[in-house]
């Protein structure tokens, strides 16, 4: 999530983008407001943060922090065969693993068809061989794909935060059995009760395999945890993860690449 006031220069309402097909679109969750600059286009639910913020000229630049450092999650595993996603918002981490992953296969979840109409307002991709958008309860979601993922991100908030059915001890269960063996879950924790959250992790994947990162700019901490022994020796070589990558993706990450694997030095 965004603070306001970073970076916005004007703003309108949009509400362009119809309605899912499936006659979902209305319901109990809540309508966003999407509210436009000359930079930036954000996502919000009225209450002056923004769930998610897209550089308008640049739409699948991750520009928000906090989605940057989740996406350091590929220092656990740089060639990612299948990547799962609870919360769509603006489609940042997802447009960006569109573009620069070409081997990941995307599965994404969101719950509020409201959020999933504004899919063209925010330049996400039309789903296609590698990549589905599902309206789906984001819990029921992680529990049907165990075993699933090599990277699971999660970042599923509505407008008075992160919603219970995504804060449980049955959840974080179920996110560690939908990973792969050396699979990472990355979760952000946005002005919440960060330590229940944090303990409940532990009690999943245990203590010495969870890990959480505070941004400096934001209220925003991400959490990482991971099944299996990520790095050998506790070791994060970051040369030779990073040689594994992608070349744009090595080189648009390099500064979070570097802050992550000093900050594990030093943990």
């Amino acid at each position: 999530m965004v603070e306001e006031g970073e970076g916005r220069s004007g703003e309108s309402a949009d509400a362009r983008d119809p309605a899912p097909a499936d006659g979902s679109g209305d319901g109990a969750a809540r309508k966003p407001v999407v509210r436009r600059g000359w930079f930036y286009t954000d996502l919000q639910f009225g209450d002056g943060v923004s769930q998610s913020r897209m550089r308008t000229f640049r739409p699948g630049h991750l520009q928000v922090d906090y989605t940057r450092t989740m996406m350091a999650s590929l220092l656990w595993r740089p060639q990612p065969a299948a990547i799962g996603m609870v919360g769509l918002g603006g489609g940042s981490q997802v447009k960006f693993c569109h573009r620069r992953l070409p081997d990941a296969r995307l599965e994404v979840a969101e719950n509020n068809p409201h959020v999933l109409a504004l899919r063209r307002t925010f330049r996400v991709p039309r789903d296609d061989e590698r990549l589905q958008v599902l309206l789906a309860d984001g819990a029921k979601f992680v529990r049907e794909r165990r075993g699933r993922f090599d990277i699971l991100l999660v970042d599923g908030y509505d407008e008075s935060g992160i919603p219970a059915a995504l804060s449980s001890q049955r959840f974080y269960d179920d996110c560690r059995d939908a990973l792969v063996p050396g699979g990472v879950m990355a979760g952000n924790l946005y002005a919440t009760d960060f330590a229940a959250h944090v303990e409940k992790l532990k009690r999943s994947f245990g203590g010495n395999r969870v890990w959480v990162l505070e941004e400096k700019r934001q209220s925003n901490r991400v959490a990482f945890a991971w099944k299996d022994e990520p790095f050998p020796d506790g070791q994060l070589d970051l040369p030779a993860i990073v040689a594994k990558l992608p070349h744009r993706v090595a080189r648009e990450l390099a500064e979070v690449f570097a802050r992550v694997a000093r900050a594990w030095r030093e943990r």
